[in-house]
């Protein structure tokens, strides 16, 4: 077994090299130029025009290190981890409507948990951050292209076989993915004689190396590649969120790498590094957790910025307090790197060190709080329209107050000693992942589709998802907060307990009612994915540069403004977006404005 696991991981380093090489020959990369702020300026030397086009076909996604397209294929490779992902849970909520269980043996039930949370969270979560921050950052920020273009493609081709190492467990013979849950505490993880958890590790630590790849070209593209006009005090609010994401992952994901790493050694050369007689395994905890708490902020931050980015948009104002909402965003940074053993007040660790971790754990509550207020003061005598993106942001607010304060009693010593690992902190985590991050990525898709594809969505269906979604995780996720305060651990394949632990029809009752919550979430999903691929490939091509009209409210942003300025180019290169011409044909100012306009 341990000579067939180094085996595995041997082929794996040299797969890896050979795509090193590989990807390091490949010339020409940059040949084309893409479409840029300044109106079509290169890369390097602004004054060298390249006009070679982009390949065609396959070859186009397989070579480009354009950030749009970077953009599109983090977006696609972040949906199919989400139907993944999801269709999982779908799998979980059909196992436990009945006690003794429906229809999954425990290991099975056990490998879908454990890689339901690792594709959400690794596969799905942070992607789809990257895909709203490779498209839209340098056009936020009037750049031409990431700073560095060719690191951003590695980045993004690092995932793709992440993923299938991490899923690989459920498709090779002899083998089963990892039942170790997605926090892989040892000594489980440590001694499961399991290739799957190998391949998992794996997959993982190449996600941590692409993201740490990520948002060190962030950072740079944020300090270096703005335009003259974009200084600190007018960066957006996205931006910002972004460049505190990177500098979290920036310290984060590496320590996740070196705790996988010596997880591997464990398991495959007889290290002690998690063993009893070495660290013990709370060692595994301690790098976890250190790792693991800013991760939800990883994984949050970006959604708040774009909630704070939407929300004026469709109240017809700016954001309120946007300078505090600034500082709150740093502050979790900060704050976020101080909260991790709040995750390990049960483990007996000194009760000095709880009660700091629960003051810090209650304190990062309040920059939270900061947001959510400048949020409802926003729409506050606004002129809201209730867009599709504008109701997953109202949604998204509602679903962070019940996570928050939810979160709030969990950091709490005593609290959290009553309910550690019940189905209530699935509830609250949950609320979090998927009420507030996945609803923010939705209103996100939604009021960017316009430039995405050029074309418009169907609003019904659109609406249909909102509601469908937001019926769904309540219904939900409220149930998992019942069945915590039952008594309900989380993670059984069955509760066929004697009643006198916890009332079992109750619990039974509270089952059912989530995974009827998981089937209208479900059904909204799939309205979901019909209505991106359908209007995508056959919506109404867009007449109005402005669908959203913006300029009525001036919050037209610079990534509109460049989506206007590229069809008029379009137009001068003899498009086909004859109808985005204004009236008689008058040219269009650098603004978008019409230069003959009186008005």
């Amino acid at each position: 077994m341990v000579s067939a696991q180094l085996t595995l991981t041997v082929l794996m380093g040299v797969f890896l090299v050979g795509v090193a090489a590989f990807l390091s020959r490949v010339e020409d990369w940059r040949s084309y130029t893409p479409l840029v702020s300044g109106g079509g300026g290169g890369y390097g030397d602004a004054g060298a025009a390249v006009h070679r086009e982009k390949p065609a076909g396959i070859t186009r996604w397989l070579t480009t290190v354009d950030h749009k397209d970077i953009g599109i294929l983090y977006g696609t490779y972040a949906v199919i981890a989400f139907a993944v992902g999801g269709l999982m849970a779908f799998g979980i909520r059909v196992q436990l409507i009945a006690p003794t269980g429906a229809v999954f043996e425990n290991g099975f039930y056990n490998a879908i948990l454990t890689s339901h949370g690792i594709t959400m969270l690794f596969l799905f979560g942070t992607p789809i951050i990257a895909a709203f921050s490779n498209y839209f950052i340098p056009l936020l920020i009037g750049a031409d292209d990431m700073a560095f273009p060719r690191i951003n493609a590695i980045a993004f081709w690092l995932l793709p076989p992440g993923a299938l190492l991490v899923w690989g467990g459920f498709f090779l013979p002899d083998m089963m993915g990892a039942q170790t849950a997605w926090t892989m505490y040892t000594p489980l993880s440590a001694e499961q004689a399991n290739p799957g958890v190998d391949l998992m590790l794996l997959g993982l630590h190449l996600t941590g190396v692409s993201a740490t790849m990520g948002a060190i070209n962030f950072i740079a593209t944020i300090f270096t590649e703005r335009d003259d006009e974009v200084n600190w005090a007018n960066l957006d609010i996205f931006s910002w969120t972004i460049l505190t994401q990177s500098a979290l992952i920036l310290f984060a994901f590496p320590l996740l790498g070196s705790a996988i790493v010596m997880l591997l050694l464990d398991r495959n050369l007889a290290t002690t590094f998690y063993a009893v007689e070495g660290g013990g395994a709370i060692l595994w905890q301690h790098l976890f957790w250190f790792f693991g708490h800013p991760e939800v902020y990883i994984l949050v931050l970006p959604p708040m910025g774009i909630v704070s980015y939407v929300i004026p948009k469709f109240s017809g104002r700016k954001l309120f307090g946007f300078k505090f909402v600034v500082y709150s965003t740093l502050a979790i940074g900060v704050l976020s790197f101080g909260v991790w053993a709040h995750h390990m007040f049960t483990t007996g660790i000194d009760p000095r060190l709880r009660a700091s971790f629960m003051a810090v754990s209650l304190a990062i509550a309040i920059p939270s709080a900061v947001k959510t207020f400048n949020w409802i003061t926003t729409m506050w005598n606004g002129r809201i329209r209730l867009t599709t993106p504008m109701l997953f942001c109202i949604g998204f607010v509602s679903n962070f107050i019940i996570g928050g304060v939810t979160g709030v009693f969990l950091a709490s010593v005593p609290v959290d000693q009553i309910l550690h690992d019940t189905y209530y902190v699935v509830g609250h985590f949950h609320y979090i992942v998927m009420g507030a991050i996945a609803f923010a990525g939705f209103a996100g898709i939604y009021y960017w589709f316009p430039i995405f594809t050029g074309r418009m969505y169907q609003r019904t269906l659109g609406k249909a998802h909102f509601w469908l979604s937001m019926i769904g995780t309540n219904i939900t996720f409220f149930a998992m907060l019942f069945l915590g305060y039952l008594g309900m651990p989380r993670r059984y394949a069955t509760y066929d307990f004697n009643s006198a632990i916890a009332p079992l029809d109750m619990v039974t009752l509270m089952h059912q009612a989530a995974s009827v919550g998981a089937i209208i979430l479900l059904l909204g999903q799939i309205i979901f994915v019909w209505n991106l691929l359908q209007s995508w490939l056959e919506g109404p091509k867009l007449e109005d540069p402005d669908p959203w009209d913006l300029k009525e409210t001036d919050q037209h942003g610079r990534e509109f403004q460049w989506h206007e300025r590229r069809i008029t180019t379009a137009l001068a290169d003899g498009g086909e977006e004859e109808k985005a011409v204004t009236d008689g044909g008058e040219p269009v100012d650098e603004d978008g404005s019409d230069s003959t306009d009186d008005d």
